[in-house]
């Protein structure tokens, strides 16, 4: 669970308070059931909550719960910054098909023809696997990344710089797997694609082609610096009773493709923008919703899900419906976010606690509060 990244209208009302702030006189209901949700969360554990929601009229509604520090009592800030982790996975997926529809690579090209020689050894064959593998997690390739599982590993690993080449020589080391398998060493390796397609670092393309044009002021790359922009929630892992951890302070172990810091404002922009047709031209759009079955653990994560092209397709049970989204989780931060099909409406919640004994209740309660938003009284009057 190591590896769980504005639009250019101006929203017509302001925020709407509601961890025990302001609740929308227009609209109660959807507003006291996401802070109900957000409260959930917290009762489970962890220790600071943040959700933020938009309906088709630009209308917010936010919530909070818990604290942004067990040492202080800090409240959480609604406005806070917090990982992107693997979210950061669709930002990537949307520059690489910009490209494809630029003309300045295809989705059929191998990872041979891009990085001679890099993916080879113990059946792992670059030549047979194409950059929509990659982006789809059926490539075979297993990751190996560092991570910890105690608090000892973290302390021991928490500043260590990790560069791409070194990643996917570990994933070298094993062979390749049949079938899904989530890979996050697949996007170390589309990273590198991109900076040899467009002569730049994914993360400045991603900047220029993604966050810029949409006003996403507060979607940065970090790179190698262990620490976030302010105001943020200390994260925290729970790793068993009298274990809780600290984690706010490290380095990504894959810094490149996970250095990325957000809000619950600029990723729910991000998602509206995208799924409403604002990144991508239709045909790509059509791409990266052509969607493979999940197996695993994703499978548990996300009952009845799934992936495209760095986009993840979920079902809406109680409006008959589906959504879009990409989770992520590192460093003690675990989000999830949904959008609808035509990206009227969209949710993020941000937790700063990672609870190992807890993780399926956790996803579950945080999955509940996904469906409530897109899927309540709300959903049609915004």
């Amino acid at each position: 669970m190591t590896s769980r990244k504005r639009l250019a209208v101006a929203l017509a009302t302001a925020a709407l308070l509601v961890s025990g702030v302001t609740t929308a006189v227009a609209q109660p209901a959807p507003a006291e059931q996401l802070r109900k949700d957000t409260e959930a969360l917290h009762a489970l554990g962890v220790s600071g909550v943040q959700a933020r929601m938009i309906g088709p009229d630009g209308r917010q509604s936010v919530a909070t719960s818990g604290t942004a520090d067990l040492k202080t009592g800090r409240p959480v800030s609604p406005d806070g910054y917090f990982r992107m982790a693997s979210t950061s996975k669709t930002l990537v997926a949307v520059v690489v098909l910009q490209l494809e529809a630029e003309g300045r690579l295809s989705l059929d090209d191998t990872v041979e023809h891009w990085l001679p020689g890099v993916v080879r050894g113990n059946g792992n064959d670059g030549s047979r696997i194409t950059l929509r593998r990659l982006l789809q997690h059926t490539s075979g390739i297993q990751d190996d990344l560092p991570g910890y599982s105690t608090p000892a590993e973290y302390y021991q690993q928490r500043y260590q710089v990790h560069g791409s080449g070194e990643l996917v020589a570990r994933a070298m080391a094993h062979a390749p797997v049949v079938g899904w398998a989530y890979s996050n060493t697949g996007y170390v390796l589309l990273d590198m694609v991109v900076q040899k397609a467009a002569g730049r670092p994914a993360h400045q393309e991603i900047t220029d082609r993604v966050l810029r044009p949409l006003g996403l002021d507060r979607t940065r790359w970090t790179g190698t610096s262990p620490t976030l922009p302010r105001p943020h929630a200390r994260a925290y892992e729970f790793f068993g009773p009298g274990a809780r951890v600290d984690v706010t302070d490290q380095i990504p172990v894959d810094h490149e493709n996970l250095g990325w810091v957000t809000t619950t404002r600029d990723e729910n922009l991000f998602f509206r923008a995208l799924l409403s047709g604002r990144l991508l031209p239709a045909r790509q759009m059509a791409e990266m919703k052509d969607t493979v079955d999940v197996t695993g653990l994703a499978q548990e994560l996300w009952p009845g899900g799934k992936y495209g092209l760095g986009l993840v397709q979920r079902p809406l049970k109680s409006c008959n419906s589906s959504y879009w989204s990409h989770e992520g989780g590192d460093g003690g931060y675990i989000t999830l976010n949904g959008v609808t099909e035509d990206g009227t409406r969209s949710v993020v919640v941000s937790m700063s606690e990672a609870r190992r004994d807890r993780m399926m209740e956790q996803e579950e309660a945080a999955s509940a509060l996904i469906e409530h938003a897109l899927c309540g009284a709300h959903a049609g009057a915004g």
